[in-house]
């Protein structure tokens, strides 16, 4: 054990909470995975659990080898990584893979394993953005200039993204906004920012309706979400009615283990709505619990984020930090009714691989930022990013 500890770097509070929710996790994904297998028909509830571990020791292993590595590369490995993630979005948007019969354009496929290429986009885009941010950090930024500098990949990426998945649109044009307000990014062009991001919204959505065949049942499932949820005639989605019901069974104490009954009955059970299982096993008092535990990531993301010297860090940690916080609040407040259904998962304790390695990735970015060994901000944002392999080597 003391070996192990000799080889960790970084916020160890950090380690454990991600240790306490991958373990924790088994229990939930275990017992949901049966509407998997009697309800879909696919593999046991042994083997999704097997999978499920499985992912959680790669996603570890994301962690260690990315904190591993000086957090400075980052800034130049998210220019180099710009023009590869829109080469994804493209092929994906085009050759997207049909995961039970929805979301046809959100995954690819790699050796027969799915990955959802939105979520490495959207922690690529957000480095980017932190590197923007404090390339300026000491001159007078022109909106012109980022128009082209900073918006212009933003943009191209969320465009890619929004046909298939507007959640994830929504929450990475948030992320971006927050980050640059954090950053320092004048006030004024931001306000101008989201006026034509809500124009542009506003434009895509009208073109689709009136072409419905270019992007069949998108914008009415966003309609459907939207209306049903604000519906007044008392009637709501079937996921919704089952997750409510899931809660309400719980109690304070929970069921037990194990015993959740709505796991059978209600879709997604093992990822978008595996709090509301949580819930019904395990009570309010598990719930909190969850809750608790994210509160605290966040706390310890803000402590890194005040050791932090350099501006590319502390940004850097709150554009990969915050999102995590971010995800997981909108699962729960899904699984509560709180906001529309919008298919983000529960991060480190859903099933779902791309959603825990990117999650992952996240982590060991900033793990690497709290263990690093302080250079100057002109070192960190000149590093030649191909110089960590002669680093690697050494």
């Amino acid at each position: 054990m003391k070996t192990i500890f000799q080889h960790i770097k970084g916020d160890k509070a950090i380690w454990a909470i991600v240790t306490v929710l991958a373990i924790f996790s088994f229990m939930p994904v275990f017992s949901a995975s049966t509407n998997l297998v009697y309800v879909v028909g696919s593999g046991s509830t042994f083997g999704h659990l097997a999978k499920h571990i499985a992912l959680l020791i790669i996603g570890f292993g994301i962690i260690y080898g990315v904190h591993k590595i000086p957090y400075r590369y980052f800034s130049g490995g998210s220019a180099i990584m710009i023009p590869i993630v829109v080469i994804l979005l493209v092929f994906t948007l085009a050759q997207g893979t049909v995961i039970g019969g929805a979301n046809a354009s959100r995954w690819i496929k790699f050796g027969g394993v799915g990955f959802q290429t939105s979520t490495l986009a959207s922690v690529v885009l957000l480095v980017y953005v932190a590197r923007y941010l404090a390339k300026n950090k000491e001159s007078v930024i022109y909106f012109k200039e980022s128009l082209w500098q900073l918006w212009l990949p933003v943009a191209l990426i969320l465009i890619l993204i929004l046909p298939a998945n507007f959640s994830t649109t929504a929450i990475i044009f948030t992320m971006v906004i927050i980050v640059c307000f954090i950053g320092g990014y004048p006030l004024k062009y931001i306000g101008y920012i989201l006026a034509l991001g809500i124009a542009f919204l506003l434009f895509f959505v009208l073109v689709a309706k009136a072409f419905p065949d270019a992007m069949p049942n998108r914008i009415q499932t966003w309609s459907n979400r939207i209306e049903n949820y604000s519906t007044q005639d008392g009637k709501e989605p079937y996921q919704v009615q089952k997750a409510k019901i899931a809660i309400t069974t719980g109690g304070t104490f929970g069921l037990g283990p194990g015993k959740s009954v709505q796991k059978n009955f209600l879709p997604q059970s093992s990822s978008d709505f595996i709090y509301a299982i949580i819930v019904e096993e395990f009570g309010l008092i598990g719930g909190f619990g969850v809750v608790f535990v994210y509160f605290i990531l966040l706390f310890r993301i803000f402590v890194v984020v005040k050791k932090t010297k350099t501006i590319f860090g502390t940004l850097l940690v709150i554009a990969t930090g915050l999102p995590i916080i971010f995800q997981a609040t909108i699962n729960m407040a899904v699984a509560t009714s709180l906001l529309p259904v919008t298919g983000q998962t529960l991060p480190l304790i859903s099933s779902g691989g791309t959603s825990i390695w990117m999650t992952c990735f996240a982590l060991g970015m900033i793990l690497s930022v709290s263990a690093s060994k302080e250079k100057t901000e002109d070192e960190i944002l000149d590093d030649n990013p191909l110089d960590i392999l002669h680093e690697a080597i050494d």
